[in-house]
């Protein structure tokens, strides 16, 4: 039950903060946040992570719910057997993926907005954030899993 609310949060979460960057930005509107560091950036990606596959919305609409429906019962068929960490990062992974999702669904494209463009050139939003804590989440737990298996 606790993954299906943390799921619904960051859900709502990231749809909302693209919400109000929709409504409060113009296109590549940038608000410096930390001078040189971090800017709020208004940004349509047409593609997918780091804006690859630009233009090509069917085909990563499919890919994209073949992911989702594949991981959800991934989830569903081995959740007796998943370690807590696992279920995070699952839950992680799925809500950025499904916010995304919606985005390409009803918007035809991805909002971004997290730009720190003194560090990294791409600007994302909180949910490819999700998605990354979420497999990094994954990666810690085989690696401890694996660890404590020799």
């Amino acid at each position: 039950m606790i993954y299906i609310i943390l799921f619904v949060m960051l859900l709502l979460l990231d749809q909302f903060t693209k919400y109000i960057v929709e409504q409060s930005f113009y296109l590549s509107e940038s608000i410096p946040i930390i001078d040189d560091v971090f800017n709020l950036t208004y940004v349509e990606n047409r593609g997918i992570a780091f804006g690859l596959f630009q233009g090509r919305l069917n085909i990563i609409s499919i890919l994209t719910v073949v992911a989702i429906v594949a991981i959800f019962v991934y989830v569903l068929r081995n959740k007796k057997t998943l370690s807590m960490l696992e279920h995070f990062g699952y839950t992680l992974i799925l809500s950025g993926a499904v916010g995304n999702m919606i985005d390409r669904l009803f918007r035809g494209f991805v909002v971004d907005m997290l730009d720190f463009r003194g560090i990294w050139s791409f600007v994302f939003n909180l949910a490819d954030v999700w998605i990354n804590v979420g497999v990094f989440l994954l990666i810690i737990d085989y690696l401890i899993l694996h660890r404590n298996e020799k």
